[in-house]
């Protein structure tokens, strides 16, 4: 469509009933009349509630279902779904993967992010942490130490140490963007730490990051996750590479 220079910024532009619809329920969860776990109203209830007809409401209650909003049951009453950091960015997985698939670049892209990332997650845990937190970080080396031999044990058990050192910074949008870039990572990770030797250089860098934690030597312990992670990103390569 064509910008007309001499159109009033005043002009009001029509919007398509669904979308109308869907803004006023979405006012309704923000409100608090659509709690998390409230059955939806029936089509009939929105569609004289808000004068229009059937299409527009199971438009608009088609785009929520398909944004996570609420969650629709065949033969029971849709429902809205409680939201967190988590279940947002796991809507994105499918789309995250497809990007990293088709645009190769991306992944790049994303190793970078993710060092800055667990560069400051690191910091955070280094002056948070209470000594529950360093035992279950060391407890968790050792389970990933136990599964040298079985790559993708191996590899998961590596995840979990991360989103360990994450959780420490009680954040729960930190913790979620952590999770959710190991998840896209792990797409490209596989069996290759099986056959690449590095398993045990990777237990020693986290027994090291673990120390530097519980010493509560943040600056130390960026350096030793800044190490790890120059050493273990090219690890993280593109299938077709």
């Amino acid at each position: 469509m064509k910008h007309d220079p001499h159109a009033s910024p005043d002009r009001i532009t029509r919007r398509k009933l669904s979308d109308q619809v869907f803004d006023r329920l979405r006012d309704m969860m923000a409100s608090g009349e659509l709690p998390p776990g409230a059955a939806v109203p029936s089509e009939r209830d929105l569609m004289e509630r808000f004068g229009v007809g059937r299409p527009a409401v199971r438009e608009a209650l088609q785009h929520m279902h398909t944004m996570g909003l609420i969650t629709i049951s065949h033969g029971e009453r849709s429902r809205v779904n409680e939201l967190s950091a988590n279940s947002v960015l796991a809507r994105v997985d499918d789309v995250a993967r497809m990007l990293l698939s088709s645009e190769p670049e991306q992944l790049e892209h994303l190793k970078q992010a993710r060092r800055m990332f667990e560069c400051g997650l690191v910091r955070v845990a280094a002056e948070k942490a209470i000594a529950q937190d360093v035992r279950d970080l060391r407890e968790l080396v050792g389970e990933q130490r136990a599964r040298i031999g079985d790559a993708e044990a191996f590899v998961t058990a590596d995840m979990a140490f991360h989103t360990r050192i994450a959780q420490i910074s009680a954040n729960p949008i930190l913790m979620a963007s952590s999770q959710a870039m190991l998840r896209w990572l792990f797409e490209y990770h596989g069996g290759l730490l099986h056959w690449s030797g590095n398993e045990k250089v990777t237990l020693q860098e986290h027994d090291e990051i673990v120390d530097l934690i519980a010493a509560r030597d943040a600056d130390s312990a960026v350096r030793a996750m800044q190490a790890h992670l120059d050493r273990s990103n090219p690890l993280y390569h593109h299938p077709a590479v």
